[in-house]
């Protein structure tokens, strides 16, 4: 589709949307009678925080290719589900939106599955790092106090018991970093994650160091060495499974590498389950 054909379909889709959604429904006032259907293109600039000339010029094809911020805020002023909002920025600027991360609770499924894996430490964390849910088995190796609500990157930069449990420290810390920097810009809006970054960069040499390297890499699959107090190094096998849909939510778990792993991991579920008198086959959640 050349750049004509594109304008003309822009055009199009724009006013079928607006045509179709009520000034009711866009929280504006009624006013009476209309000789069309649905929101003027007035009303659909003023919504979006646009200019009404430039809002007509898009309808008519005339504009120029707008950028991914404004089709944003256009898609939410008519109210555009995923699918529309996707079809407006490939028939706008030919590529697919950045997707929209949905500020949701941890899935009921996701918190069963952790549940599930009584022998496998597991967590469940957001874009920002942050531990929403852990199982029975990951506080039997981190410890009581790895709850949710934890930064997985705040402990790994700035935690030094944390620091010393990583012999791989720095493979883990400059892949924390990078995963970081991606999921930047999947949520360039996010200020929490800003406030973070910031953060870290101020506190910690060592990620200043590397986010000026411009480290960009997603944590999916590796092998970590974990130094117990108690159980001496583990060896531990990690996977990362992102939720399919806009949460963004991400599983992270662990796997014994070798035998001696994987019996450290039977004691310390197995001395856990016993501390709190529960079965280590089936722990108390979290």
């Amino acid at each position: 589709m050349d750049r004509a054909e594109s304008g003309v379909e822009l055009g199009s889709f724009l006013r079928a949307m607006r045509e179709r959604l009520t000034p009711e429904a866009a929280g504006l006032p009624g006013t009476g009678t209309r000789r069309t259907p649905g929101l003027r293109r007035q009303e659909v600039a003023e919504l979006a925080a646009v200019s009404i000339d430039w809002y007509i010029r898009l309808e008519q094809g005339r504009a120029v290719t707008p950028g991914a911020a404004v089709l944003d805020a256009i898609a939410a002023a008519l109210q555009l589900n995923d699918s529309e909002r996707s079809h407006l920025h490939l028939i706008a600027r030919g590529s697919q939106p950045p997707p929209q991360r949905a500020q949701a609770p941890l899935s009921a499924s996701m918190r069963a599955i952790l549940d599930g894996m009584p022998l496998l430490p597991a967590y469940a964390m957001d874009f920002r790092g942050d531990v929403l849910s852990r199982n029975a088995a990951a506080a039997a190796l981190f410890g009581e106090d790895f709850l949710p609500g934890v930064n997985i990157a705040r402990l790994i930069f700035l935690d030094e018991p944390t620091r010393a449990t990583q012999l791989d420290w720095p493979k883990v810390a400059r892949e924390t970093v990078g995963d970081l920097r991606l999921n930047l810009a999947r949520n360039p809006e996010d200020p929490r994650l800003h406030d973070l970054i910031t953060e870290l960069r101020t506190a910690s040499p060592d990620f200043a160091t590397w986010w000026n390297d411009h480290t960009v890499q997603e944590r999916h699959h590796g092998r970590k060495r974990f130094q117990h107090p108690t159980e001496g190094t583990l060896t531990l096998d990690y996977d990362t499974l992102v939720a399919p849909d806009t949460s963004a939510h991400r599983l992270f778990v662990l796997t014994p590498a070798n035998a001696f792993t994987a019996a450290a991991l039977r004691t310390l579920i197995t001395a856990r389950a016993h501390r709190l008198g529960t079965h280590p086959l089936h722990p108390a959640a979290g």
